[in-house]
């Protein structure tokens, strides 16, 4: 293990859902718990076994860390190992906070030219690599990405990356889907009152086809029907958003033109490539930081993003660092 001195954290929609409503699905918050999972840090100690880490070393901490070797570990599918310790999901505590202790194995060194705050979005991007990943975008792919939150972005980002010839985004909100087009996003669609049926044919209409592929991140149900209605016939439609847990979806409509629905449970072996991906200035995830509060204001922070201001909001953890 290591003992990190924390530098930045980012707000994620599930802290502030934890917060508000004490729980996620069968994840329920009995007794205080820290929360924050996006994270970076420089190590302060190292475990006597630890080799690769030494203190002063700028890291990017993944939250999740298997606490046995199981089948799925030994598969490399280690996030859906039933046993996985996972930052601020109860009742695992997350590491907003000043000093913080994690595996070693899960602290990854950061380059000199990728800063903590790029380590701290990491986990964001990791959501878009393993989407991206498990949809199956590639070189001339049609995309539609339904949602333009942190996470829908950081997938218009990654899909572009990976080749995707258009991107087509759609969300409620004007300034969201703004931020798409300044991260690569090729077409927008400002949802008001359509049917889901609209939706598709207007994602189809703009692209000039249906998509092969559709990154569902918004959960809700109307957003899920619109997502297999415009998915191309033989094409994949990821799920990531999560919302109630029943819905009621056009289900023969996607087996019946072998539409695949895939679901995502946070990533996998992501980490190296997002790095990678950083130092190399391939991918650029720094306008997604809009706002930024030392810990002390960490209330206020949550209240922003609750409010649904800008896009990803950062606290820093470390008072002796000035810089952003």
């Amino acid at each position: 293990e290591v003992l990190l001195r924390m530098h930045s954290v980012g707000i994620c929609g599930s802290d502030v859902h934890y917060w508000q409503h004490g729980r996620i699905g069968d994840f329920v918050v009995k007794s205080p718990m820290v929360l924050g999972h996006e994270a970076s840090g420089t190590v302060v100690k190292v475990g006597s076994g630890v080799t690769h880490l030494k203190p002063g070393d700028r890291v990017a901490i993944e939250p999740g860390v298997p606490r046995e070797m199981d089948e799925f570990c030994k598969t490399g599918r280690y996030n859906l190992s039933p046993t996985i310790f996972f930052c601020a999901t109860p009742p695992d505590d997350g590491n907003l906070c000043r000093y913080y202790k994690h595996s070693a194995s899960y602290c990854y060194k950061l380059p000199d030219n990728v800063t903590f705050e790029e380590g701290a979005l990491i986990e964001p991007l990791s959501v878009g690599i393993h989407a991206c990943k498990r949809a199956g975008v590639t070189l001339g792919s049609k995309v539609f990405v339904s949602g333009s939150g942190p996470i829908g972005l950081v997938n218009v980002l990654v899909a572009k990356m990976m080749g995707a010839a258009a991107v087509v985004i759609a969300d409620l909100s004007a300034s969201r889907l703004q931020k798409a087009k300044e991260v690569g996003a090729d077409f927008t669609i400002q949802v008001t009152n359509e049917t889901p049926q609209e939706v598709a044919s207007k994602v189809e209409s703009l692209l000039g086809c249906m998509p092969e592929i559709t990154v569902e991140c918004t959960g809700v149900e109307a957003c899920i029907q619109a997502g297999i209605y415009a998915t191309r016939s033989g094409g994949t439609l990821v799920l990531v958003g999560l919302g109630p847990e029943m819905v009621t979806v056009p289900i023969i409509n996607a087996a019946v033109r072998e539409v695949d629905i895939r679901g995502i449970f946070r990533y996998c072996n992501t980490w190296p490539v997002a790095i990678a991906l950083l130092a190399s200035k391939r991918i650029n995830v720094k306008p997604l930081v809009t706002h930024r509060f030392p810990l002390e204001k960490a209330l206020e922070a949550f209240e922003t993003t609750k409010r649904g201001e800008g896009v990803k909001v950062m606290l820093k953890c470390d008072p002796s660092d000035h810089n952003p």
